[in-house]
């Protein structure tokens, strides 16, 4: 696996008494600092090219207070496409609101197969981390950056392969996990407020979503259900929660949960993967999807588990999923 870590562990676990410790993610100090315990490492990005997938990326800074930032991917450019308008994808990364990066290894590598495959332009959001950035801090983040792509075709936006190879008409979202969440409530939000210029949201994919809620439902264990590790990080992540783990962020259809009517896009696509503790919430949130109209539908990876596609990303099982969604993004 592709784990490093991020802090000097021992050290820090001997010299400071712990608040909080979610293994195997994260450890919080009393003294509020926050020890990060895994993540992929961080890796640059490819201006002149990826050597295997001819994608090129850049840095780029969206905001300077917020700090909200982003690499971008373009696909290899050919007679036959340099004057193609792509199709825009903006994506969020998971890690559980609390870890990893749109600059790490993980993120960078999984974003060329797609760009390379889809043949899309990418803007991979650099958002705020909880604990230090508490929800609704990267919804906002990353809202911000889905506007700021939206300027550029009335002209407030500067950034070249955006203006050059966009097709500001299929705008997509999507994320993993903790970003696929962020890509279900963005979706939302764009059901109520409007884009600049009238930009749409054209589609969405959520892959193995990370939705939770008070009561288990299908195959859910019942025992030790609201202090598993995806209740407790939520308690973290985003503490002042309405509603606790059945906050309409965290559970689509707990108490006040807005109509997934209101979803602005004409498409979706939501992933899962059969062993993975959050499968159950994925299916269900495409039945409830299609039940109101949408068109959405699910594609399961058989004998996997959570963030498979990321762990083991040289698998026939990851590079199925990821054609599965380049097809989509198509």
């Amino acid at each position: 696996m592709d784990f490093v870590a991020l802090t000097d562990i021992s050290t820090a676990s001997t010299t400071k008494e712990v608040a909080t410790e979610l293994l195997p993610l994260i450890r919080v100090y009393t003294d509020g600092s926050v020890e990060r315990l895994f993540g992929s490492p961080i890796v640059p990005p490819s201006p002149d090219q990826d050597p295997e997938t001819g994608v090129s990326s850049n840095d780029i800074t969206i905001s300077e207070n917020p700090s909200i930032s982003a690499r971008l991917y373009l696909p290899k450019l050919t007679p036959h496409n340099q004057n193609q308008k792509f199709p825009i994808l903006v994506y969020f990364h998971g890690g559980a609101f609390c870890v990893e990066s749109a600059f790490s290894l993980f993120s960078h590598r999984y974003l060329n197969s797609i760009v390379s495959q889809a043949n899309v332009v990418a803007v991979s959001v650099e958002y705020r981390l909880a604990p230090e950035h508490p929800l609704p801090a990267c919804y906002e983040d990353c809202w911000a950056a889905l506007q700021w792509v939206a300027s550029h075709p009335a002209g407030k936006g500067k950034e070249p392969w955006l203006i050059n190879h966009g097709d500001f008409e299929r705008i997509y979202i999507g994320g993993d996990s903790s970003g696929a969440n962020t890509a279900h409530n963005l979706a939302l939000r764009g059901g109520t407020e409007s884009l600049p210029g009238g930009v749409k949201i054209f589609g969405a994919f959520l892959s193995q979503p990370y939705f939770w809620g008070s009561k288990p439902i299908g195959s859910e264990s019942k025992e030790g259900h609201e202090k598993s590790l995806t209740s407790l990080i939520w308690s973290l992540v985003h503490p002042s929660a309405t509603g606790g783990i059945d906050s309409p962020l965290f559970n689509p259809f707990g108490p006040g949960a807005p109509s997934l009517a209101g979803l602005a896009c004409d498409k979706l696509l939501v992933c899962v993967a059969e062993k993975d503790m959050l499968r159950e919430r994925g299916v269900w949130y495409c039945d409830e999807v299609k039940k109101s109209g949408w068109k959405g539908e699910v594609f399961e990876v058989k004998g996997e588990d959570h963030a498979f596609h990321f762990f083991n990303f040289e698998t026939e099982n990851a590079k199925a999923m990821i054609k599965r969604l380049a097809s989509f993004l198509k």
